[in-house]
């Protein structure tokens, strides 16, 4: 069996950032917190079908993991369903701009249908190809090259997504709906497909070979991995926790609608505001990678998480300045994703690290099920008592980051 090496390495380093690239110039036509929601709402989606929509998107995606990992963790080899995976992700997105070309022929109540059915086609794949993914990078590049990775792939990405999110901004600007829709997913699509070359170019090391699980044996795993590894505990309390924050960040998108209006030039800017958020933290981090471990970045993310919706709220009445609260949310995203896909990798080892990225998953339930709550709660009690209560609820996770041991941990 051949080993991992420098050389090896490094190449994968690069085909690994190759697709980070163009999945971020992706990302910006796709954007979860701005695009997504602007399009249900434009369509005539309200408060609930949001909160669905979101519950889809974050949560029902990280549960369906637990679907495949089973299946997946008895696979020595894993880059063809990964391929498999980002394939059926674009003919969703390809769906989705053949949807909004014909959509003044078709009745409002069944576009919305059939955006919750291409955008859940869209992120159960990715679940899929997020089990590959996470197993293929842990074997492929070397351990003391991954934080490194982390950083830049999230630069790579920020620098993408800002280039992209000005791409986007224009096009929102100059084309009506649904015309302008039609164009972001016909360019997402053709940007995934070349974000998939990525992927073709990783020589993958075999895994170690063991029989695959069925659904049930998963389950039943499950407690003696948790019980055997603490660190995957805390981990799971966190993700969970922590995604109740990245949940409500969709929630800015409709709670600016109901203070000033809902324009494509105001989705544009937003979209511009939190891709920058994004890149500057994504640049200091790089920076002092080297001196900062995921265990801080996770703690001062979770710090920006917490005075996040209170913030919204007070800044809601005034409507240029509402603008900068995307500068936090995109920095509060980052710092999440970088400390939580870094952390997983540490916590586990190759060989079982496909099976907790799918325990991951099926842990994840908060974050799965609070944006329908969420939305439900909003056309009732408003969005102080939500927004409050997911800044308390960030609050109680500082003390599972403590308890965390993580080997970078500076």
């Amino acid at each position: 069996m051949k080993l991992l090496n420098e050389k090896l390495s490094t190449h994968n380093f690069r085909a690994f950032l190759w697709h980070a690239f163009f999945l971020a110039l992706t990302t910006s036509f796709v954007d979860v917190d701005t695009i997504i929601p602007s399009m249900l709402i434009k369509a005539g989606g309200g408060s609930f079908s949001l909160g669905l929509l979101t519950a889809i998107m974050l949560g029902g995606s990280s549960l369906m993991q637990l679907v495949f990992a089973g299946f997946l963790s008895g696979k020595d080899y894993k880059k063809r369903f990964l391929l498999a995976g980002i394939y059926l992700r674009i003919l969703a997105l390809a769906s989705l701009a053949v949807l909004f070309f014909v959509s003044d022929q078709i009745q409002p109540a069944i576009i919305i249908i059939l955006i919750f059915v291409f955008i859940s086609v869209f992120s159960f794949s990715g679940a899929f190809a997020n089990v590959s993914y996470v197993d293929i990078l842990g074997k492929s590049i070397l351990s003391h090259k991954r934080k490194k990775f982390f950083t830049m792939q999230q630069t790579f990405n920020s620098v993408g997504l800002l280039v992209s999110a000005l791409a986007v901004r224009e096009l929102l600007k100059y084309f009506d709906y649904p015309t302008n829709y039609t164009i972001l997913f016909v360019m997402a699509a053709l940007l995934l497909s070349v974000a998939s070359g990525g992927f073709w170019m990783i020589r993958e090391m075999p895994s170690a070979k063991k029989p695959g699980k069925t659904l049930g044996q998963f389950f039943r795993m499950i407690p003696a991995e948790v019980r055997s590894n603490p660190n995957l505990k805390y981990y799971l309390m966190l993700i969970n926790l922590m995604g109740l924050g990245i949940s409500i960040l969709p929630f800015f998108i409709l709670l600016a609608k109901d203070r000033f209006g809902l324009s494509d030039t105001s989705v544009g800017n937003f979209l511009v505001f939190r891709i920058t958020g994004m890149l500057i933290i994504s640049l200091i981090i790089f920076r002092f990678s080297r001196l900062i471990g995921y265990k801080n970045i996770l703690t001062a993310g979770l710090i920006i998480g917490i005075i996040l919706p209170p913030m919204a709220l007070f800044l809601s009445g005034y409507q240029f300045i509402y603008q900068f609260v995307f500068i936090l949310s995109g920095t509060f995203f980052s710092m999440y994703k970088i400390s939580v896909s870094g952390i997983l990798i540490e916590i586990s080892t190759d060989d079982n690290r496909a099976v907790y990225a799918g325990i991951a998953g099926a842990g994840n339930i908060l974050p799965a099920i609070f944006p329908l709550i969420a939305g439900t709660l909003i056309s009732f009690f408003g969005y102080w008592a939500v927004f409050i209560f997911v800044s308390l609820v960030l609050i109680a996770a500082l003390p599972f980051v403590r308890q965390l041991n993580c080997k970078d941990h500076h």
